[in-house]
């Protein structure tokens, strides 16, 4: 393999690196989409209205079961057509968020369903509300448990936002194609992003692993 390291370290870094803050920035914010929507799919979900539990358990069923780069093109070029024109990074921050929501929620009822019944029985003794009942007796036992697998998909979505270089965001992916396609040069550039996702999933992994041990401390102690 003919590697050129001028070419490498002047020409493929600095737009790798640019690229590279755009793919956190899609990870950070689809990330906290997918919390700030799968707690609420996962309490509808596990609510007392059957009919409303029935449809959004078949809502998280279709996002689970249909690929994330179909989603994308769905969104990417339905929401124009319906007349909403959103920014790729936009659209797809938006349907990562959604997809993975669908996956969250499944963490977050697998960690609601694994607290006692008598829980729930006891705050009712005590006249808690629903309200009080989950910020301060279910919430806390339920989230020590799901903090890896959601750190996990934190993970796992960094590693998806590639997926955004078909809809043209400016990620380290799309990047390393345009120099490639530039300098009829693809080695130096896709090494380095497979190297640099490496590096950042590693990283990565052992943020998760802390902040699970702060969890089970604070929780725990």
């Amino acid at each position: 393999m003919d590697w050129d390291w001028t070419f490498a370290s002047h020409t493929v870094m600095p737009r790798l690196l640019l690229g590279m803050i755009t793919t956190i920035e899609v990870t950070v914010l689809s990330f906290v989409v997918a919390i700030l929507l799968g707690m609420p799919l996962m309490l509808l979900r596990v609510g007392k209205n059957r009919v409303v539990a029935a449809i959004v358990g078949e809502l998280v069923e279709f996002l689970r079961s249909t690929p994330l780069l179909v989603q994308i093109f769905f969104l990417f070029y339905l929401l124009p057509q319906a007349g909403f024109t959103l920014p790729p990074m936009t659209t797809g921050v938006l349907t990562i968020g959604l997809y993975y929501a669908a996956l969250c929620s499944e963490v977050f009822r697998a960690g609601f369903e694994a607290v006692p019944r008598g829980q729930w029985e006891a705050c009712t003794a005590l006249n808690l509300g629903r309200y009080r009942t989950l910020r301060d007796v279910v919430v806390p036992q339920m989230l020590p448990p799901i903090v890896p697998s959601l750190g996990n998909y934190l993970i796992v979505i960094f590693k998806e936002t590639p997926l955004l270089s078909f809809v043209a965001v400016p990620e380290m992916m799309q990047a390393a194609k345009l120099v490639g396609a530039q300098f009829y040069r693809f080695s130096e550039a896709i090494s380095l992003t497979g190297l640099l996702f490496l590096i950042l999933s590693l990283i990565s992994a052992a943020l998760v692993r802390w902040v699970e041990f702060i969890v089970n401390r604070r929780i725990y102690r």
